[in-house]
């Protein structure tokens, strides 16, 4: 099972390059929000978690709005570089 996390302590996992994201001022911060994309049984689920709020939300996605997730994480790298 692959496993992707983005949270706004912007620690990318399992990225286009394969290469683990870790900015250079490294605190205790606090999570505010993350995603996860789970491939199950041939089902890809989309869990975004509110941190602030407490909420949760699960969405089914295409495998190919999936397979562009490392195009849109590319794209936002380099706009915080």
């Amino acid at each position: 099972m692959r496993k992707l996390i983005l949270s706004l302590e912007l620690k990318l996992e399992n990225s286009a390059t394969g290469e683990e994201h870790v900015p250079a001022e490294t605190t205790s911060a606090e999570v505010l929000y993350s995603a996860e994309v789970r491939h199950t049984k041939g089902q890809c689920t989309l869990t975004i978690n509110d941190h602030l709020q407490g909420s949760v939300e699960v969405y089914v996605v295409p495998k190919r709005a999936v397979q562009k997730l490392p195009f849109y994480l590319s794209m936002l790298r380099d706009k915080l570089a």
